[in-house]
């Protein structure tokens, strides 16, 4: 062990852009992540989102277009367009305190939603990581129809 850091700043001299590059790398990395545990919502697996659903019965949202939600979503989602999703609105203020998971085709979309939903005051958001897309790779049951 001490051979390497007699040798590190050798290294460090020889390869200054390697170094540089890792300095960032490693800042990036770490901001992403310190990001995250202020975003003030979760990010879930199917799986994980499958048992939040089983224990909290949380209210779930869809925000995909209306034909990709009748072409199949999670069942007992309730879908709501991006353009009309009001987080202030009268009925969701009703359900400030139950937990909410929002969900849309990819994912992006719903990120913002959830974002939204936290700065309402919503205590328990939740965001499905990669969507309905996600959903069905783990082989979860979808609804069609309204």
């Amino acid at each position: 062990m001490s051979d390497i850091l007699h040798h590190l700043p050798e290294f460090f001299g020889n390869h200054m852009l390697l170094v540089m590059l890792f300095v960032v790398l490693l800042v990036v990395l770490v901001g992403n992540e310190v990001s995250q545990l202020f975003r003030g919502y979760r990010e879930l697996t199917p799986s994980a989102l499958t048992l939040l659903i089983n224990r909290e019965s949380p209210l779930l949202v869809d925000l995909s277009a209306a034909a990709d939600f009748e072409k199949g979503h999670i069942p007992g989602a309730r879908n709501v367009q991006m353009s009309q999703f009001d987080p202030e609105n009268k009925d969701l203020a009703k359900v400030k305190e139950r937990p909410v998971a929002v969900y849309c085709r990819t994912g992006n979309t719903s990120a913002q939603a959830a974002s939204r939903l936290v700065k309402a005051g919503f205590k328990q958001v939740f965001w499905l990581g990669g969507g309905l897309g996600a959903w069905r790779e783990a082989s979860l049951p979808i609804a069609k129809g309204r």
